[in-house]
């Protein structure tokens, strides 16, 4: 019989008692609460496991009391929300105050027990408040087809501890994706991301193996050991060389020292990593070994139906994490975002966001608004040198094709949205050029439209 000690709270008798008979049924010991009240009482009187907490609730809401529950310091027990009304804001807001889960009702019996399961367990290893230490919060992978694939393959990855290498541009979420699979995957150790202003010849043995030479000193864990039972993240592969290079790719191929640490390796390159891998024959042999299990993150720019959802994301997470005022978009301000080419990628976005929550007046964010904004971004955003395009900086099929689109853009405008005028002005047979606009995500209509907006 498990002897874990439960606390639920929630205002409707139905459900209070049926998830108390349930967990009763699987042996924990359960104290229930009507409202807010009776769960302060309960909550200071009883040390509990585990506290399963209703956010509406007719006194005092869930959320004012997990701000009273953890302000002395962390939560003395794991915290799952319960909400038939959840909204992204309550459960943003649940995660920041220290929630280890957030669920809506109704909920079916197997999915409560392993919530319960996997909170009373979380608990009992760390050995310490569940919420004391911040939570990283994982930005939305996105819902649109690309992604919905992405995500699929993602959770398969996850279901295994075998290297995983995600390429994409840079600011595409390469590292969120790391975050995703190493989440998905519910391992006990961190998620740790290797550093590359410490990889050093002199000092990278040290900062990845923790092995000091001098006897005086004492031994510290190195990068690799303090990812024992989690995740070793390896951000811009193509990028680390040296005494790095050769002792990430000897503790790779013994394999038994990933394995005794039960330790996870995902890495993260550019999507020219393979041109760059065969002009070094070290980082070709760590490519190779890191690329088992393959993913690939599409630009923002070829996925903007998942521009809305990010904007709202980081415009609910803002006002808690940062203190800023709340401002949602206007259905144009969307929409204009939706058709920029984000050359940042989500990292542009993320900042163009954020400082139109900083700088911004009150009300809904306008369109003018975002236009002033996009203007103010910098042309080059990964220090390319003024007198050269964004693609520049792009591997040569995706620098083609965004001259491609800009440039068939830039005519289709010039042409008034006249596909057989386009023809003419740039010389391709009709049929060929429709299939190029589809190709490349070229509306006609909306792009003049867009044009004229702007005007």
């Amino acid at each position: 019989m498990n002897q874990a000690h439960i606390l639920v709270v929630d205002d409707e008798p139905d459900i209070r008692e049926l998830v108390r008979d349930i967990l009763e049924d699987e042996g924990y010991r359960v104290d229930v609460a009507e409202n807010g009240q009776a769960a302060r009482t309960s909550f200071a009187k009883h040390t509990h496991d585990l506290v399963l907490l209703d956010i509406w609730m007719p006194d005092v809401d869930g959320i004012t009391l997990l701000k009273e529950w953890s302000s002395p310091g962390g939560l003395a027990c794991p915290v799952v929300v319960m909400s038939g009304h959840g909204s992204v804001e309550t459960a943003i807001e649940a995660t920041r105050l220290g929630a280890h889960d957030f669920v809506q009702k109704p909920i079916s019996l197997a999915r409560l027990l392993s919530i319960v399961s996997q909170a009373i367990d979380a608990g009992r290893k760390t050995g310490r408040p569940q919420a004391s230490a911040s939570p990283v919060l994982v930005e939305p992978i996105g819902s649109s087809a690309l992604m919905q694939v992405l995500r699929n393959k993602a959770e398969q990855a996850a279901e295994h501890k075998l290297p995983v290498l995600i390429t994409g541009e840079k600011g595409s979420g390469r590292e969120n994706l790391a975050r995703f699979i190493h989440v998905q995957s519910a391992q006990d150790g961190d998620f740790v991301v290797m550093d590359h202003a410490k990889l050093s010849d002199d000092s990278a043995h040290a900062y990845l193996l923790g092995i000091d030479e001098d006897p005086g000193k004492e031994k510290s864990a190195g990068l690799i050991a303090r990812a024992r039972n989690g995740t070793l993240f390896i951000p811009d592969l193509q990028e680390v060389n040296g005494e790095a290079l050769n002792i990430i790719a000897r503790t790779l191929e013994s394999e038994s020292a990933i394995t005794a640490l039960d330790c996870r390796v995902i890495a993260s390159a550019g999507s020219d990593i393979l041109n760059r891998a065969r002009d070094d024959s070290r980082l070709q042999q760590l490519y190779y070994r890191l690329n088992v299990l393959p993913l690939q993150v599409p630009a923002l720019r070829d996925r903007p139906d998942d521009v809305p959802e990010l904007v709202r994301f980081y415009a609910e997470t803002f006002p808690n994490s940062e203190n800023l005022p709340y401002r949602p978009f206007s259905v144009a301000a969307q929409n204009r975002l939706r058709n920029h080419s984000w050359p940042g990628n989500i990292r542009e976005l993320r900042n163009l966001v954020q400082r139109l929550l900083v700088l911004g007046g009150d009300g809904e964010v306008s369109l003018g608004e975002v236009e002033e904004a996009l203007q103010q971004s910098p042309a080059e955003p990964y220090g390319i040198a003024p007198d050269h395009p964004p693609f520049f900086n792009l591997p040569l099929r995706e620098a083609r094709e965004q001259f491609e689109r800009e440039y068939l853009v830039y005519k289709l405008k010039e042409a008034g949205g006249s596909v057989g005028k386009l023809a003419e002005s740039v010389g391709m047979e009709r049929t060929h050029l429709y299939r190029k606009l589809r190709a490349l995500g070229i509306d006609s209509k909306n792009a003049v439209a867009s044009s004229e907006t702007r005007k």
